[in-house]
């Protein structure tokens, strides 16, 4: 159907939300809008759905949520997995309705839903999914976006997001199905009251935290001074009980920040990678002084962290950074404590800073290096376990604030990182360091290895289609060199033999040492550059990096 009519569908049948019967009226006149909300179906990949709530197939509402989980039922239903599904929703608008009609579907095909009673964290649901033996788990967020987004992550028995072989699967059985007659329904209640929907009790989230705990060194944190922030988002209940069982005292939490919002009103970009996500946790810290502030995206999956700067201040720790000083400190206390396994394994991605190389090889660690997305290092942990031998896992990392010290879930998770975090500061605290003294002497132990990360955004169907063009003209016209240093190596991750799934990455290493990767975001309409410099300081590096971003700036033309 053209969008035209598909729009007129949509009036006569897309009545239920309210929001969305007024939102179409609204846009009657305007054919952009209406274009913009029908040209595509919202594209469903291994993140599941991400996007824009409102009406339209290219937005996030209970119709589309219907139609998928409609297919994920098909997919489960045809496969020899448990009938049972894991559901839990963070802070953002409409969340707890998606879970809800999820649900409805899922019980009226013969799958029991199991939901969290309340909004919980994205690595509490990778939980769930095991924990109770569970075909496949949702979770309803849209990580760091903006206010406006949702989203709907799919999660495999293991715990890790879905395989690319079951997305292929469940995009194939979403495309057989409507947005209106297709998917089959149950009375919600009704089916909470004969056991098709079930309510996740409060000893799953319980021995969650006890998972994370169970990996922690043991360094005495009582005297840690902390400020954190849940930014309005789900991370508020599970860190509060995991840094009381550490034995944190001298907690300060972020007022504003503290309840769940999903208008995130301090910070409409609710990303601790940025500094106006954590800005007001930042104004704070010039009251309290605390020796490590803390923030959690809203689905708690991610972790920002300030520390000291010497000088009155504050200093963000950027994702690389975080994920290379927690390697190096689970690396040197499991070896001081005797708890380092044999053939140790890391897991990164390609995106990640190449500092990680050096640090693995000073502690013996097998360094794995994997495509974007946490999915894949929750993959390696899975390969490792059906070896026999989960224990080789000890940390895994990607630049976007992802941590992991644990085979307890499969993906990311900001309540252990969190838990690392404040260890890696007492630590160093009881040597007379703060978390930047640490960071400075790995720089001057391995290189001033920086990074940065440049995203140019392109929205709508014009966007999408200059997306496309930037990597095909890249793709015919590769550069033979980028602000002015001869370009050694091209590798393109669409083609096979890098040993890893094909993926729309563009590689580029330098004479000097630099990087430039080049990849079009999965979940956002970006392109993302991310470049990388070595030098013997931070301020030579940062001005090869300053070069780079020049050069990838006039690609985007």
């Amino acid at each position: 159907m053209q969008s035209s009519e598909l729009y007129a569908l949509w009036r006569a049948r897309a009545v239920e939300d309210p929001d969305l019967a007024a939102e179409l009226a609204a846009i009657a006149d305007d054919a952009d809008a209406i274009n913009d909300r029908f040209y595509r179906d919202l594209a469903f990949g291994t993140g599941g759905l991400r996007g824009v709530f409102g009406a339209g197939t290219n937005r996030m509402n209970l119709y589309t949520i219907r139609r998928a989980t409609q297919g994920l039922a098909d997919t489960l239903n045809a496969s020899g997995l448990p009938k049972k599904v894991a559901l839990a929703h963070d802070s953002r608008h409409k969340g707890e309705l998606f879970c809800r009609e999820a649900a409805r579907v899922l019980a009226a095909n013969g799958i029991t839903a199991y939901l969290y009673p309340r909004l919980e964290p994205t690595p509490a649901l990778s939980w769930a999914v095991r924990y109770l033996g569970c075909g496949a788990g949702i979770c309803v967020t849209a990580s760091h976006n903006p206010a406006k987004y949702n989203g709907y992550k799919v999660y495999g028995a293991d715990g890790c997001q879905i395989t690319l072989e079951m997305a292929d699967k469940v995009l194939t059985a979403i495309g057989k199905h409507d947005y209106f007659d297709s998917p089959k329904l149950v009375d919600y209640d009704a089916a909470v009251a004969d056991g098709r929907i079930v309510t996740i009790d409060e000893q799953c989230l319980s021995d969650f935290v006890d998972a994370v705990l169970a990996l922690r060194p043991g360094n005495d944190v009582s005297h840690l001074k902390l400020v954190y922030t849940p930014l309005n988002g789900t991370g508020l209940e599970p860190v509060r009980i995991l840094l009381h069982r550490m034995g944190v005292t001298h907690l300060t939490v972020v007022p504003e920040q503290e309840h769940p919002d999903g208008d995130f009103p301090t910070c409409p970009y609710p990303n601790p990678e940025i500094r106006q996500a954590m800005e007001t946790g930042l104004k704070l810290c010039d009251t309290v002084h605390p020796d490590l502030m803390i923030g959690t995206d809203p689905d708690c999956d991610r972790m920002g962290a300030a520390v000291p700067d010497g000088q009155g201040g504050y200093r963000l720790i950027n994702g690389n950074e975080m994920g290379v000083l927690l390697f190096d400190y689970i690396c040197r206390t499991r070896q001081a404590n005797g708890t380092m396994p044999q053939d140790p394994v890391a897991v990164t991605t390609i995106v990640s800073t190449d500092m990680a190389d050096p640090i693995a090889a000073h502690y013996g660690v097998e360094l794995r290096r994997t495509l974007t997305g946490f999915k894949f290092i929750g993959e390696q942990i899975g390969l490792l376990e059906a070896e026999g031998h989960e224990e080789r896992y000890i940390f895994g990392f990607e630049e976007s604030y992802g941590y992991l010290s644990g085979g307890h879930v499969r993906d990311k998770d900001g309540v252990n990182a969190v838990m690392l975090a404040c260890e890696a500061a007492a630590y160093y605290a009881a040597q007379g360091m703060s978390l930047l003294d640490a960071i400075n002497a790995l720089y001057a132990q391995y290189g001033w290895y920086r990074n940065d990360l440049q995203s140019f955004t392109f929205e709508g169907e014009s966007g999408m289609h200059t997306m496309q063009g930037i990597m095909a003209r890249l793709r015919s016209s590769a550069p033979a060199e980028i602000a002015g240093y001869k370009v050694t190596g091209v590798t393109d991750y669409a083609a096979d033999g890098t040993g890893l799934p094909r993926a729309d990455v563009l590689e580029y290493r330098l004479e000097n040492g630099a990087k430039l990767m080049v990849r079009p975001s999965g979940t956002e309409p970006k392109v993302k550059v991310y470049l990388s410099a070595v030098a013997d300081s931070a301020a030579a590096a940062d001005a090869i990096n300053a070069q780079l971003a020049q050069a990838a700036a006039q690609w985007m033309h």
